[in-house]
């Protein structure tokens, strides 16, 4: 498998150079779906609040009604969207003819949910996941190597699905990792993310890693964090890859970052492009980063700088990132999510 992977020599900017975290700077626990940081390694979890009695009820009948998208001409059960062997492909003309069974359908004797499943079946990918589309073939293989090996975890242990990818990468073949990087390097990553800049933001509910807005009009305060969420929480939960994100990020954190990106901040960090290309696109086996998720990127870089990543791209980035604070981290997120990709 070694021989797939180009090792590189430049000072690299892996997969989403953001901005990441100071090592002393809070844990950015929005960015991992989560409203609080993580526990202390060593401290007790916090104890559960006590169920109130619920009288008992009927379980609601299955919703059995086929679904259709704008655009699709194709038609789905809310479950058949959501098979973890076999996912909603909604618009097959949107990727190569020929999928690669662990794309499409996984491999259930090993207990490996089909690729398509998070991070769909064209790459668009959800907040609480990567997309995939774009990444070049190195980078994907280098990237499944790492959690097949114990080099890549989340700085959150409570990160379910990163456990999970750590779990299918190691059940993974070679030829199935492959397989998969040929796939999804072959498909143009798109912009899908709205970023608006305020002071405050819609009361939201995090479920399962997603702001998901609440009913009514109640806002809160932003803070110092981005808050990502699908714009229309339907057609999200049928998996419909043209469904858009927006994200919430504080005013002014689009010029900071633009600044930390294109100069370096004065010594603060790298030019971003002289890795990942003059749009930040790619080069080579470099990953693009324009029109990315934020929650993403600064999930990746704090990784990258508290040593929960510690591959060879991240041994790349550490002294990349080392520098920057939890403010710079949102604003290169923000910055490099409003950048519109050639391929869209």
């Amino acid at each position: 498998m070694r021989r797939f992977i180009t090792v590189l020599t430049c000072g690299l900017v892996t997969v989403f150079t953001a901005s990441v975290v100071n090592a002393v700077a809070q844990h950015p626990s929005w960015a991992y779906g989560f409203v609080e940081p993580p526990p202390a390694p060593g401290a007790a979890p916090a104890a559960a609040a006590p169920a109130a009695p619920a009288a008992a009820a009927a379980a609601p009948a299955p919703d059995t009604s086929l679904h259709r998208l704008p655009g699709s001409s194709r038609s789905f059960t809310r479950a058949q969207a959501n098979d973890p062997y076999g996912p909603a492909d909604w618009f097959p003309e949107e990727h190569p003819a020929e999928v690669p069974p662990i794309v499409a359908v996984g491999r259930r004797s090993a207990d490996i949910n089909a690729c398509g499943l998070c991070h769909y079946i064209g790459g668009a990918g959800r907040q609480e996941n990567a997309g995939l589309a774009g990444l070049p073939y190195e980078y994907f293989v280098q990237t499944m190597l790492d959690f097949k090996n114990d080099k890549r975890r989340s700085a959150d242990p409570r990160k379910a699905n990163t456990n999970r990818m750590i779990l299918f990468a190691k059940a993974m073949t070679d030829e199935e990792i492959t397989a998969s990087a040929r796939y999804y390097s072959g498909i143009p990553w798109k912009e899908r993310i709205r970023v608006v800049e305020t002071r405050t933001v819609p009361k939201m509910r995090m479920q399962f890693g997603v702001f998901f807005r609440l009913p009514g009009n109640e806002t809160e305060p932003l803070g110092m964090r981005i808050v990502e969420g699908p714009e229309d929480a339907e057609r999200f939960e049928l998996r419909d890859p043209h469904s858009l994100f927006v994200a919430y990020a504080p005013v002014g954190s689009i010029k900071t970052g633009e600044t930390l990106v294109k100069t370096g901040g004065g010594g603060k960090t790298v030019q971003c492009g002289v890795c990942h290309g003059p749009n930040l696109e790619g080069l080579g086996p470099v990953p693009g980063l324009a029109g990315r998720d934020p929650s993403y990127i600064v999930r990746q870089l704090y990784d990258m700088q508290v040593g929960a990543r510690h591959g060879t791209w991240s041994a790349l980035m550490k002294p990349v990132v080392e520098k920057l604070t939890g403010e710079d981290l949102v604003a290169i997120g923000a910055y490099l999510a409003q950048l519109k990709p050639s391929g869209t």
